[in-house]
Formats: C-alpha cells, sequence, structure tokens
C-alpha cells in the first residue's frame, strides 16, 4: 500500500442480506395481506347459485298451516313424552331391583334423629365419659 494512502479510508462495500429471522417476518407480513386481499376477492368472485324453482313450489300461493291439534302435539306432548321418558330412565332401574324409591314415614310422628356422619356405630355409648374434673374426654368443656 502506498504510503499517501494510509491516511485516507477505503469504501468498504459488504454486500447485506436478510436475517433469517428478518426473512420470516417479512414471509408472515406477505401472508397475512395476502390473506386479507383474497377475502374480499374471493367474496366479490362468488355468484349467487342460478337454479330453477322446483316443480310445483312457483304456482303455490298459499302456506301449509298447522292445524291445533298438531301444535298441541308439538309444543306439548313431545316435551311431556320426553320428560316421561327421562323418569323412567332414572326410576326404573331402582324399581326392578326392588329399592324404595321415598324414605318411610308412616311410623314416625316427631322429626327423625340427628345424624352423626363418621361418628361412633353405636351413637354416643361408645364415647368415654369424663375420668375427673380434669378429664378432657366427652367434648367441649365450654369454658374460657
Amino acid at each position: 500500500m502506498p504510503a499517501s494512502m494510509g491516511d485516507t479510508l477505503l469504501l468498504v462495500t459488504t454486500p447485506v442480506s436478510l436475517s433469517d429471522s428478518s426473512r420470516r417476518a417479512h414471509a408472515r407480513w406477505a401472508r397475512r395481506v395476502a390473506l386479507l386481499a383474497s377475502a374480499p376477492a374471493l367474496a366479490l368472485l362468488a355468484a349467487p347459485a342460478r337454479a330453477d324453482v322446483p316443480e310445483g313450489w312457483g304456482g303455490e300461493t298459499e302456506q301449509a298451516g298447522l292445524d291445533f291439534l298438531h301444535a298441541l302435539g308439538l309444543y306439548l306432548g313431545a316435551p311431556l313424552l320426553l320428560f316421561v321418558l327421562i323418569v323412567l330412565a332414572v326410576y326404573l332401574p331402582a324399581m326392578v331391583r326392588g329399592e324404595k324409591l321415598l324414605p318411610d314415614h308412616t311410623g314416625h310422628q316427631q322429626l327423625p334423629e340427628g345424624q352423626w356422619i363418621g361418628g361412633p356405630r353405636q351413637g354416643v355409648a361408645e364415647l368415654p365419659g369424663p375420668d375427673g374434673d380434669d378429664s378432657r374426654a366427652g367434648g367441649a368443656s365450654a369454658q374460657w
């Protein structure tokens, strides 16, 4: 290199290429633009169906109505039938097995006893009684 050129900077050009991430960003942008542009284009290209009216439909001026009994059967009978079928599907297996469906309250004039779920099987007789004044057996002491 000549001495006169050592003090000057040379222009260095490097070909710039897009990185992979910027290429993917441009591709995503292009797909979005193509998608947004294609929707109105497809809507404009869509044409209505050109079909003739089937025979027997064109000259009909009177609409077929639903008489009262058919409407009653449709709007009341069908839901009631569906209700009965669901009730049978729920209760019929228990009835076939011979299970009681309702509790028997024939002999009880007063309210039934409370239930202690997870407690002793023989009632409170299985619980230990207090041994003395300082014993904590038997439940809450109700003292502060």
